[in-house]
């Protein structure tokens, strides 16, 4: 139900996981911004998956899937059926259950750092996968 990705992190197997999620945000009459509030993702990171610009981790879709059955009023194994996951799947990383773990935190900087965590880790991998992409451009375009 998982594969991995460029960068190695576990990715559902959901063609359009935005898309998804807005269709189920928008069939539940919920606004973007309380989606976000209860998924303890940024408005505007929320607002970039859903328009297909960002993947989530496996990590952040459960969170955003958590808070979409919140509103539902549905069983979050639903969601996670729906798309492909189970409760428990994660991406191998140590970094997010440590920090999440961490009892000198709040539960907002946990979150806050959460995201900053993985927003750096989806920036990272779409350089990795952006500079893959040009190495073969730049190998055909020396005779130029």
């Amino acid at each position: 139900m998982l594969r991995r990705g460029d960068d190695g992190a576990l990715k559902p197997q959901v063609p359009d996981v935005g898309g998804y999620i807005r269709d189920q945000r928008r069939r539940a009459r919920v606004s973007l911004r309380k989606l976000s509030e209860l998924a303890g993702v940024s408005n505007p990171y929320l607002s970039q998956i859903e328009r297909g610009l960002r993947q989530p981790s496996t990590k952040m879709l459960q969170q955003i899937l958590q808070g979409m059955a919140q509103v539902m009023r549905v069983s979050a194994d639903t969601l996670y059926d729906q798309i492909g996951l189970k409760q428990g799947d994660t991406d191998d990383s140590s970094v997010l259950p440590a920090l999440l773990k961490d009892p000198n935190l709040t539960e907002g900087q946990r979150r806050a750092l959460a995201q900053a965590y993985e927003q750096a880790r989806t920036e990272t991998a779409e350089r990795r996968s952006r500079r893959r992409q040009k190495r073969p451009e730049a190998g055909g375009g020396a005779d130029s």
